[in-house]
């Protein structure tokens, strides 16, 4: 599994498709991941998207094979965001297309709207961001970022509606890996950052002009699509709005709908 050397640690990403060199190739395509989660979470769309683009996923510092970051007590969302710049600024890479879940998708829409040199189109499956904290999610958020929140493995069995072959495998890695107390101590950080301003993505994403296509799952009980999805499509009014029948991860738990819809939509910014 290649790797780039960044200032917060080394980053790990798989690789597959047309390699960079390959004439005519469309714009490399980068899969971001949620909290928590790892790159082998795409593992059911990246044969079909690799035949046509180069598909990079990347696992996040702390998850996968990544390095854990040097204070995980302490990162936040824009720690992420700023991995994010720095990864696709050290391989040099053109403006990439992007598609990012949950913690992935804010990432991914923050970036374009404050970069959007380095993001040439968005797939934004349930992020994060969209709503007004109330009382109730701050309260969660706090839950989640103490020593009493539910264990990665309880809270994935509650956000993926679909068995699948790809969602039990990510269920056992956060029964298993994700649960180690480094990544504890991160998962539980990143809550805590969720009920910050940090989070907030209204009046950024006003600032995205790039084609964007928002997924949501209308079965999500984390980032429902009648309240989080509607208020995103408001602020993308261009944005294709699309509600699968799935929780929180589609491109797991109903691969053949979510590319049913990606692919159309990335071949038309190649067009």
């Amino acid at each position: 599994m290649p790797s780039v050397k960044l200032s917060t640690g080394a980053v790990h990403y798989s690789e597959q498709g047309p390699s960079q060199d390959s004439p005519g190739n469309p714009a490399p395509l980068v899969l971001l991941h949620a909290n928590p989660g790892d790159s082998q979470d795409y593992a059911s769309v990246i044969p079909e998207l690799s035949k046509r683009h180069r598909v990079l996923s990347v696992d996040w510092p702390g998850y996968g094979e990544s390095e854990l970051p040097e204070t995980p007590e302490s990162v936040g969302l824009i720690y992420f965001y700023q991995v994010l710049r720095e990864f696709l600024r050290e391989l040099k890479l053109p403006p990439v297309l992007i598609i990012g879940n949950s913690l992935g998708g804010n990432v991914a829409a923050r970036l374009a709207a404050t970069s959007p040199e380095l993001v040439r189109g968005l797939v934004l499956v349930s992020p994060g961001g969209f709503t007004n904290p109330t009382l109730i999610t701050r309260s969660f958020c706090k839950i989640q970022g103490s020593q009493f929140s539910l264990s990665p493995h309880s809270f994935a069995r509650m956000y993926l509606q679909r068995k699948t072959d790809t969602t039990r495998a990510m269920l056992e890695r956060a029964r298993t890996a994700q649960t180690r107390a480094p990544q504890r101590m991160l998962n539980r950080a990143l809550w805590r950052s969720f009920a910050t301003p940090d989070n907030e993505l209204r009046v950024v994403a006003l600032k995205i002009k790039i084609p964007t296509l928002l997924l949501f799952g209308k079965s999500d009980p984390v980032i429902p699509a009648r309240t989080d999805g509607r208020v995103a499509s408001k602020c993308i009014p261009h944005a294709k709005f699309v509600v699968l029948p799935c929780g929180h991860a589609s491109f797991a738990e109903v691969p053949e709908l979510f590319l049913a819809e990606v692919q159309p939509f990335l071949e038309a910014i190649q067009a």
